[in-house]
């Protein structure tokens, strides 16, 4: 490749990262906005006076402590449950044996098709029936009922760990209950990573079930943040929704880079074999 070639590429790939990132500045470039330069026409791309005081009322006007605080029990919550209980399973389906295995998996798989949106009404009858509603119970049901797509990753992991592992380990005297927290689980650490970044954002993230199942009190932080950024006229106050925006996303990208390379390994060792 010429130099014109790669400074034209370079061009190109630069071009892209900008369009790319053009949402994310346009979002920090509304927080810092004031007011009267939210209402001028046409828009700016960038502040005059930064208002980094935004921030501090983005916190103010809704109960940001707390609500951060319900949203991060409930994704650890469904996090933690979610990623032993899809593991677990994952670890059955690679390497028990058992009649109608095979399709009791294809049925697992069959089931990632189904939207969620679907059975959102029935699991509220059925939560208010046993009285979950406003309640963090939901979320570990959920949770101890696993994930689709994780038990598949998982058990496509477990399904490349070399058999000899596991006859030595029965051979010793260990039964599969061990060899799944002794050896498979312990060696899972790509797998595991994958599961708690694609868990932690699903459910710090849900707007829906939080809506639904909680109170005003005891909801989330999306919850509150849809609902609260309005002024006197029940209009929205959209520099303090970019604030709160900002601030919302820190956790998650704050654990994506964090675990980022494990979250790339875990999905290039779990391919379909």
């Amino acid at each position: 490749m010429t130099r014109t070639s790669k400074w034209a590429l370079s061009i190109v790939l630069l071009a892209v990262v900008l369009v790319m990132l053009s949402p994310i500045l346009w979002l920090v470039s509304t927080s810092l906005k004031s007011p009267a330069e939210m209402a001028s026409f046409p828009p700016s791309w960038w502040p005059s006076a930064p208002r980094f005081a935004n921030y501090t009322d983005a916190i103010r006007q809704v109960n940001f402590v707390g609500a951060t605080q319900n949203s991060l029990t409930i994704a650890f919550i469904s996090t933690t449950l979610t990623t032993l209980s899809s593991a677990w399973v994952g670890f059955g389906f690679a390497r028990l044996t058992a009649p109608g295995k095979k399709q009791l998996f294809v049925v697992l798989l069959a089931t990632m098709m189904l939207p969620g949106i679907v059975t959102l009404v029935p699991t509220y009858l059925i939560f208010a029936k046993v009285h979950m509603v406003n309640t963090y119970w939901p979320w570990v049901a959920w949770g101890l009922g696993g994930s689709a797509f994780l038990i598949f990753l998982f058990r496509q992991f477990f399904a490349g760990i070399p058999r000899e592992m596991e006859e030595a380990a029965i051979i010793d005297g260990c039964g599969y209950v061990g060899i799944f927290w002794r050896i498979f689980l312990p060696q899972s650490w790509p797998v595991i990573a994958a599961s708690v970044i694609l868990s932690f954002t699903h459910a710090w993230g849900d707007f829906v079930g939080p809506a639904m199942f909680l109170s005003q009190d005891s909801t989330t932080l999306a919850v509150a943040m849809a609902t609260g950024y309005v002024n006197d006229k029940g209009l929205p106050m959209n520099n303090l929704v970019a604030a709160g925006a900002v601030m919302y996303v820190l956790p998650v990208l704050v654990l994506f880079l964090f675990m980022q390379r494990r979250f790339v390994s875990g999905f290039s060792t779990s391919g379909i074999k």
